[in-house]
């Protein structure tokens, strides 16, 4: 389904393809009580999960869902205008609101900067799950000493779960994680800091399965979903970049507690651990999910401790995945929803939240409320 419309702000040139349904447009498709006897309810049973290795995707209409459908064009109005490249929006897992600007399409690349983190979260709550390595592994273990700049004995503290969780205790004065960078600040457990060095996780899952960890993520995760993408080495950095749907494909999963269709993936108590507070110096933080509602929150580059929730606008129940230069995953359990935002900075660079999150979501409220 394509409808190729015009912004209709001002003189604006630019154009936007939207899929979505709507009561106010005729579309076209290319596809297709109490538990009395106390039985394990299946959180899953009502939620569509596209086909694997297909371009199918079942639609909800936003009439049907009871959304103020007058609010949809000023929501894409604000997101051209925003510099954004694509945005979706998922209800139980069929597609509602799909939208892309600026020349870019369905089947485009597009980096996810830091919310990839969040693959690199769930790949190693999988391999835990295989019994490979452990959070509570130490890094050195996997990796061998001398992977920092730190003493032994100060090196030796430092664990898997401290990499998933900013507190790591290394300097975060540089993006540069060469072994020189990696400096004593704090002992590990101790401090707070958004640290590019997380993905020294990618290389321990590689040393503890004995294979690449691009063929360890793609056989446990990407393939599993029908994720398109690759990742991309950018310096010291691994940047994972795909299509817009294979970002949904795994924010739905996340949704969906891990699961996808009737296989466990990601393992359910430990995805409820990533998304809950995980230490006790950023409560809005867990294992690299950022996560709303909470009184206090920290963010990078800084040891200020913001007072209030991360994002007053959005719901307090909503955790996110959020990318340098406002790449953004949002997932809301209570009213399930999954939304997507990729494309260039909204206003100035910036490493995760932005005032945009804020104001975007003022945006969604009008929409879905």
């Amino acid at each position: 389904m394509e409808l190729i419309s015009t912004s209709c702000k001002g003189n604006s040139k630019s154009m936007f393809r939207i899929f979505l349904i709507s009561s106010l447009i005729i579309l076209c498709s290319c596809s297709s009580a109490e538990n009395i006897s106390q039985e394990p309810v299946d959180n899953n049973r009502d939620i569509y999960f596209p086909p694997i290795n297909s371009d199918e995707w079942e639609t909800a209409s936003i009439s049907e869902l009871n959304w103020n459908t007058s609010e949809l064009q000023p929501l894409l109005i604000y997101l051209e205008d925003k510099n954004s490249k694509s945005f979706i929006m998922l209800h139980r897992g069929k597609m509602v609101v799909e939208a892309y600007f600026d020349g870019h399409s369905a089947i485009s690349p597009w980096y996810w900067a830091s919310a990839g983190k969040t693959l690199t979260t769930a790949i190693t709550g999988i391999a835990q799950d295989e019994n490979l390595l452990t959070l509570n592994d130490k890094v050195s273990d996997h990796l061998g000493e001398g992977w920092t700049s730190l003493s032994s004995d100060k090196e030796q503290l430092i664990t898997n779960r401290n990499l998933l969780t900013m507190t790591s205790g290394l300097d975060d004065f540089s993006e540069n994680i060469a072994t020189e960078n990696l400096n004593y600040v704090a002992d590990a457990g101790e401090r707070w800091a958004y640290h590019g060095v997380y993905v020294k996780l990618q290389d321990v899952v590689s040393e503890a399965s004995n294979q690449s960890w691009d063929n360890y993520f793609s056989s446990k995760l990407k393939n599993k979903i029908g994720m398109s993408g690759a990742w991309i080495p950018m310096g010291l950095a691994n940047v994972y970049w795909s299509n817009t749907r294979s970002m949904a494909r795994f924010a739905l999963l996340t949704s969906a507690n891990g699961k996808w269709e009737d296989e466990q993936i990601i393992p359910e108590t430990y995805l409820q651990d990533a998304t809950s507070t995980s230490q006790n110096l950023n409560e809005a933080y867990g294992y690299m999910w950022w996560l709303n509602g909470k009184s206090t929150y920290m963010l990078p580059q800084s040891q200020f401790l913001f007072q209030g929730k991360l994002i007053p606008n959005a719901p307090d129940d909503m955790y996110c995945a959020l990318g340098k230069n406002d790449q953004k995953i949002y997932i809301v359990p209570s009213k399930d929803l999954v939304i997507i935002r990729m494309g260039n900075p909204a206003d100035g660079d910036n490493f995760a939240l932005s005032d945009f999150d804020n104001q975007l979501w003022a945006k969604i409220n009008a929409l879905i409320n």
